[in-house]
């Protein structure tokens, strides 16, 4: 969940320290294929509590519907 998901993207894919233990360092994860947009801060972390909770397949399903060709979408973020 973040406010500011540009930034966001920026720091996840330039950190200022090599971090081991940052998810997006250890994993090599830089590039955005999914987001959902809320207005209301409760409602955004229940949500990403109850995507953290799918199963892969449920979470494969989610992405596919959202951006089926599974593009990366950090050029499209303003």
């Amino acid at each position: 969940m973040t406010n500011d998901l540009k930034t966001r993207l920026y720091w996840n894919k330039n950190p200022v320290v090599e971090d081991k233990f940052h998810f997006t360092t250890k994993y090599k994860c830089f590039y955005l294929i999914y987001y959902e947009h809320f207005q209301d801060v409760e409602q955004s972390i229940a949500r990403e509590k109850q995507i953290k909770g799918y199963s892969r397949i449920k979470k494969d399903k989610l992405i596919n519907n959202f951006n089926p060709n599974w593009d990366f979408l950090n050029e499209t973020i303003e």
